[in-house]
């Protein structure tokens, strides 16, 4: 007897919300206990905080905000207790980190009802975020990121990861938190590399998608610089809300295919980071990553001299390095080694966003490597 394939197709709607706001744990803000009592009401939420080592030293306070914050809402919130991971890129790199939380989730018995809050930086969101999407198949995840780059990028998408076999990401997971809630109470404490860095990411949808964005970033790089918070707010907003509605509405939320528009600049960024040991921030490896992709850009005859200019002018009066860290001839074919790294890491043909114009993106398939080479002794000369 012949039988016939069995077929099923199921759809799963994924909805969560970023929420802005100051002094979250302040006992007379009712946002963090308003947002878990949406999941369940009437109903004390188990929590289990995983923070960013360096967050917590710089708000001494914060530990204790939480627990009284929790005591004062025990009706709503049940506290269970804290785990303190080093933030940083280091934090990818190690999977103790990822075991300590796993632990914690087993200790504290945190089950598919309960959940993960994560405080910190982007990459202790992306660890933990990895952590509680295998702990029982996914435990629920609340993500307050901390840092410019956070809350405008990395904790505002669907996607968790660590690095491993020298590999930026090659491990993870896409997994939707239950919500994101940035405070920018955080980013008072932030140094100026880290309050710059985020704004890489800005650049980076605004170059590809709104030139009108494009140039508000140009008009405001010296109060962005000078840390004028108004603007950041806005810049971080009208950067997280393109990036929410590129994964909403960008038709591969998952990244089936091998388009990703958002990762512009991103071959070379990953491939620097890696290289530096991970001395660079990923903020400051994208501002390279951007600059060396445009410089190409023009090269390639796709943009022109005045355009690269403006843009090259943005990052440099916002505070960015662009120079490229490469010393030798190896250091470029490494270099240029990323490029193949990122179509594996893609899957299926090579796929490079450029721009063809501001706020245009022009994907691409091939990369002329002496091209890049001269994109990358264009660059270096112009940031000697």
């Amino acid at each position: 007897m012949q039988l016939k394939p069995i077929e099923q197709t199921f759809s799963v709607a994924y909805e969560y919300k970023l929420y802005f706001t100051e002094h979250l744990f302040n006992i007379q803000n009712p946002l963090f206990k308003e947002v878990l009592n949406a999941y369940q009401k009437n109903v004390a939420v188990k929590l289990l905080f995983v923070i960013d080592q360096g967050v917590a030293d710089c708000h001494s306070d914060l530990v204790s905000d939480i627990e009284s914050y929790c005591l004062h809402h025990k009706a709503h919130l049940a506290y269970t207790t804290s785990i303190f991971v080093p933030g940083g890129e280091q934090c990818k790199n190690d999977y103790e980190q990822v075991n300590r939380v796993l632990q914690g989730v087993n200790d504290a018995h945190i089950d598919r009802h309960s959940f993960v809050v994560c405080i910190g930086g982007g990459a202790v969101i992306d660890m933990v975020g990895y952590a509680a999407a295998i702990a029982h198949r996914g435990v629920k995840l609340l993500r307050i990121p901390t840092t410019v780059l956070s809350q405008n990028d990395s904790a505002v998408g669907v996607k968790n990861s660590i690095n491993t076999f020298e590999k930026k990401n090659f491990l993870g997971t896409f997994a939707p938190p239950f919500a994101i809630i940035n405070d920018r109470h955080f980013l008072t404490t932030l140094s100026q590399v880290d309050w710059i860095s985020g704004v890489a990411e800005a650049l980076k949808v605004a170059l590809i998608k709104d030139v009108a964005f494009f140039e508000y970033i140009e008009a405001n790089a010296v109060s962005i610089r000078d840390r004028d918070m108004e603007v950041m707010q806005y810049v971080i907003y009208k950067c997280a809300e393109m990036h929410m509605y590129h994964i909403a509405q960008g038709g591969d939320p998952f990244e089936s295919g091998s388009s990703r528009p958002l990762d512009f600049g991103h071959w070379a960024a990953h491939k620097m980071e890696q290289m530096t040991g991970y001395g660079l921030r990923h903020g400051e490896a994208v501002a390279k990553g951007i600059a060396l992709d445009v410089v190409y850009s023009k090269l390639a005859g796709l943009i022109s001299a005045p355009v690269l200019t403006r843009i090259l002018r943005v990052f440099e009066t916002i505070g960015f390095d662009l120079r490229i860290p490469v010393q030798t001839t190896n250091d470029v074919d490494v270099l240029l080694d990323g490029i193949q790294e990122f179509r594996e890491h893609l899957g299926g043909e090579l796929c490079i966003t450029l721009i063809n114009a501001l706020g245009s993106k022009k994907d691409v398939n091939t990369i002329d490597n002496t091209l890049m080479k001269e994109a990358i002794d264009t660059l270096n000369a112009r940031s000697k």
